[in-house]
């Protein structure tokens, strides 16, 4: 048997917690000194030990693991229970780091005001293009919003083009609207350039995008969470040179490898005549 201190050394946990575990009926000692009070544990209840700090590490308040563990769950199943509030704790940390680059690009937006480049923008004509789609419905245009409607858009269109024998024939093209019966609501399109003609049993649709005589187009670098600084510098640029907005920017992705932040996308906001 070890006594209190040399079971909190082979536990890597307090004395202090082990006194605390006891005190709560979660993890009694195998033996108490009837005379001198003493706590004595066995080796064997590292395994308990070892259960309580792997779910209170993962959020199980004392109580939750104290039944957890009085219901002698099977190793199998609390692999299961591990594993699925890894998972949720996993989801909780992307959200975090998904809200936490939107915060830096808004900071970024903030630090760049005043200090746009006429010369990072560019006004042409966007030739019309013939894309494969697919849309859905995002609650608003903020990236947060766009991102877990639009990428999953684009994974189920890879695959459908692909069972279908259809190569694409250039970039991706995003597009958006105002969806009908839902104030602040995006219809988002995301279209892939084809060589293709519509035929009768395709799952996805394709359009003949027209062309747009006059765009304002900005190349942002970096994925399209911290898209915000450079839209608003479009827009800046657009109102400075007394220029109208006609419709949401396009996106058009010219590079998109692994690495989001290596991702080139050039944004084609219609303009009207100044």
């Amino acid at each position: 048997m070890f006594t209190i201190g040399d079971f909190a050394k082979h536990g890597r946990v307090s004395i202090r917690m082990l006194r605390h575990y006891d005190a709560i009926g979660l993890l009694r000692p195998a033996r108490v000194d009837p005379a001198s009070g003493y706590r004595f544990y066995e080796a064997a209840q590292l395994a308990r030990l070892n259960r309580i700090i792997a779910l209170k590490d993962l959020g199980f308040t004392l109580g939750q693991v104290k039944s957890v563990l009085d219901e002698e769950v099977g190793t199998g199943e609390l692999r299961g229970m591990l594993r699925l509030r890894r998972a949720e704790l996993e989801e909780t940390l992307a959200g975090a780091r998904a809200r936490l680059a939107r915060v830096e690009a808004r900071l970024r937006s903030i630090e760049s005001e005043g200090r746009m480049s006429a010369d990072d923008v560019v006004i042409k004509s966007i030739p019309p293009v013939r894309v494969a789609e697919l849309t859905g419905t995002a609650d608003s245009y903020r990236p947060e919003d766009i991102g877990p409607v639009i990428g999953p858009l684009y994974d189920e269109l890879c695959r459908r083009l692909e069972r279908a024998g259809i190569a694409p024939a250039g970039p991706g093209i995003a597009y958006y609207e105002d969806a009908p019966g839902k104030e602040g609501a995006v219809v988002v399109h995301a279209g892939i350039t084809v060589a293709a003609e519509p035929a009768e049993g395709q799952d996805f649709a394709i359009v003949d995008l027209p062309g747009v005589e006059r765009a304002a187009t900005i190349v942002h670098r970096g994925p399209m969470d911290a898209v915000l600084p450079t839209a608003q510098t479009l827009a800046r640029w657009i109102d400075t040179g007394g220029h109208r907005s006609a419709g949401y920017a396009r996106e058009l992705y010219l590079e998109c490898p692994e690495d989001t932040a290596e991702w080139v996308t050039e944004l084609q906001e219609p303009i009207l005549p100044a």
